[in-house]
């Protein structure tokens, strides 16, 4: 292909000389270039609308195919597009990707040699690439202006765009001087990407970018692949062993923690059990970064333990768990972070494990910052939010997304709420004995002395010493045991009813809501922890066909998906590129469910352009082929190059 694809879908019919590119040229991209053969969602209206010169703020979830939205307008029309993206990573993963495809991309990022910037440069004045990507900083300073003011500019996309939004998530100062873009640049169509924003972000995004009249493109933010669980921390660590041992023994994941110190313990301790896992945090070398990060990409079910340092630069499809070991800040936080599994739109799971010392870490993270008193509160509701999402007892999905703004009917079949819904009971009187004995104690004490004394547990020297064995509410509490009552203390720590002091060594104190169910003028409903069994996996949801994953494979075809992926890693190793540049393990379930037998059926393949069927038909055909041989016990009469010849002189004249 040779960096064609531009060229090729300019030229594509629907594409009028100077003029806007018709809706043609943009679906012939689409499956020329990419290989699919329909836009999904909103992808179209965005392309359509950034063709015709409009802005835009563009909200798709996770593996919505964001990238599409800038990617196809700057092919099907003259000029350069830029992408300003926040990591080295992302990016150069995105190029990587773009080239096996035939599209000429290139970054320009601190780690290139000047020699290469120099080349880089030169290829965008020449009108030699359709897409160039770099990090806020490179693009704003005074040598990357004068390039492309240069150029043709196609289009500015402003991708993770949350990240201009101070009460967001992953925020990055840098970002809030993009506006410049815009002034410097006017008449060029901006773009304003994310997978995550409420409505408060969405305003400022809009407002710190001057992109006030942009068009909103907002998408569902519903991931039906994902499967939402959450449960009570009871020795994290073997909980989440459990669950990577029976569910996902050799898939690749994240699992997050709050602390450096936990990332490292957590990794070793998993290496341990047998798992490929691999530390990640900010205070690691930038080496020991850069090869967990590189083992994680082109390795076969790696599990990196990280902090959210770890976050935007995952642009790998096939990531199949996401667990949290502590909370993250805010829900933004979490469905950005849980979105990282499953972008292949296969089955995946959200994994989260809380319990009270992650709603004490994080009220004093937020109480002790040096932000003002407002962002403070935004910051407290958003917290509270996230807690009430941890304790619900109905449908997790329909929670999570009312959350965005968005209204699901039903309840979606695939969160641990709805696949074992937990038992709710009348927790009035235990939580008026709780909040007695935090009283009576005089408000100084943690929750476990607490429970010994409603539990009538004497062995603690300090329940003789201040004489609260004397206390009416000791020994009150016999009918709940210890882990019960831990359940209980969570819950209304959670609800506000509570408060734990993080300076007073977790002590336990009343809130001005507490009084109300203490007096007996309010009643409370508390959720009966549960450890929630393995579930099967979801339905498919009314009027969805229904998707055929690896786990849906034969054993025979499941033979030959490994002979197809071992092709892939040797493809991969060869070019420098993670597997899934390649081919997602999506294509390969499809390969081995349709057993392509000639080029023009392997161009069907969901994800097969016209580039990566020049460069890689027949080697996989080649294995389907011998696969097919091998099972009937009989020999190729044809060459895989005989047998696929006509077909790809056919594609490729096409072109």
């Amino acid at each position: 292909m040779g960096g064609e694809a531009g060229q090729r879908a300019r030229d594509a019919p629907g594409a009028v000389g100077a003029g806007v590119p018709g809706p043609e040229a943009a679906e012939q991209a689409l499956r020329r270039v990419f290989g699919f053969d329909r836009f999904l969602g909103h992808q179209q209206a965005v392309i359509e609308h950034t063709l015709g010169g409009g802005d835009s703020l563009v909200l798709m979830p996770t593996g919505g195919g964001k990238s599409l939205c800038y990617q196809i307008p700057a092919l099907v029309q003259p000029g350069l597009g830029v992408v300003v993206s926040p990591l080295i990573s992302l990016m150069n993963d995105q190029v990587a990707a773009l080239r096996q495809q035939g599209v000429r991309a290139a970054s320009l990022n601190s780690t290139l040699p000047y020699p290469e910037v120099l080349r880089i440069e030169a290829r965008a004045r020449s009108g030699d690439l359709d897409l160039l990507y770099a990090a806020p900083e490179r693009v704003l300073n005074e040598r990357t202006l004068g390039l492309l003011a240069s150029v043709d500019l196609a289009l500015i996309a402003i991708d993770e765009a949350h990240c201009v939004a101070a009460w967001g998530h992953d925020f990055r100062p840098e970002y809030l001087a993009l506006s410049a873009l815009g002034e410097r640049f006017p008449g060029v169509p901006r773009l304003a990407l994310t997978a995550t924003a409420d409505e408060v972000t969405r305003r400022e995004i809009l407002d710190k970018l001057g992109m006030e009249g942009a068009a909103r493109f907002i998408a569902s933010f519903d991931r039906p692949n994902l499967r939402y669980r959450v449960l009570p921390k009871d020795d994290p660590k073997r909980q989440l062993a459990r669950l990577l041992e029976g569910e996902h023994r050799g898939d690749a994941g994240i699992v997050y923690c709050l602390s450096r110190r936990g990332v490292e313990e957590t990794a070793e301790w998993l290496r341990g059990r047998g798992f490929d896992a691999l530390p990640y945090h900010a205070g690691l070398e930038t080496g020991e970064r850069e090869t967990a990060h590189r083992a994680f990409r082109e390795r076969e079910g790696v599990v990196i333990v990280a902090t959210i340092a770890f976050g935007m630069g995952i642009d790998k499809p096939d990531v199949r768990f996401v667990a949290h070991l502590d909370l993250p800040k805010s829900l933004e936080g979490y469905y950005q972070e849980t979105g990282r599994a499953g972008r292949d739109n296969e089955p995946a799971t959200a994994w989260m494990a809380y319990g009270i010392q992650d709603v004490v870490r994080l009220r004093g993270l937020t109480e002790n910052s040096d932000a003002d008193d407002r962002h403070k509160r935004v910051t407290a509701r958003k917290l509270e939010a996230l807690l009430g999402y941890c304790e619900l007892s109905a449908c997790r999905r329909k929670a999570l997304l009312a959350y965005f703004g968005e209204e699901y009917s039903g309840d979606c079949g695939n969160c641990d709420n709805c696949l074992a819904p937990p038992e709710t009971w009348d927790g009035t009187v235990a939580a008026q004995k709780a909040m007695s004995a935090v009283y009576r104690t005089g408000q100084r004490f943690g929750r476990e002395y607490l429970i010994r004394i409603l539990r009538g547990d004497a062995g603690d020297e300090r329940i003789h010493q201040y004489d609260h064995d004397r206390l009416p509410t000791f020994g009150v509490g016999r009918d709940l045991d210890a882990r019960s009552w831990r359940s209980v203390f969570r819950q209304l720590a959670a609800r506000g009813l509570l408060r734990v002091e993080v300076e007073r060594h977790g002590s336990v104190k009343l809130t001005a809501t507490s009084w109300p169910v203490l007096r007996g003028k309010e009643t409370i409903e508390l959720r009966r922890d549960r450890t929630p069994p393995r579930a099967s996996r979801k339905k498919p949801a009314a009027g969805r066909p229904p998707r055929r994953t690896r786990e849906d494979l034969s054993a025979e075809n499941e033979s030959l998906f490994g002979a197809l992926r071992a092709l892939r890693l040797e493809i991969a190793r060869g070019n420098e590129v993670p597997p899934y540049v390649v081919f997602h393990d999506s294509a390969l379930v499809e390969m081995t469910e349709r057993k392509p037998r000639t080029l023009e059926e392997f161009a069907e393949i969901q994800g097969v352009g016209a580039a990566k069927l020049e460069r890689y038909g027949e080697r996989f055909l080649a294995v389907v082929r011998g696969h097919e041989a091998a099972a009937t016990g009989a020999g190729e009469t044809t060459t895989g190059a005989e047998a696929g010849a006509a077909p790809v002189r056919e594609a490729v004249s096409r072109e």
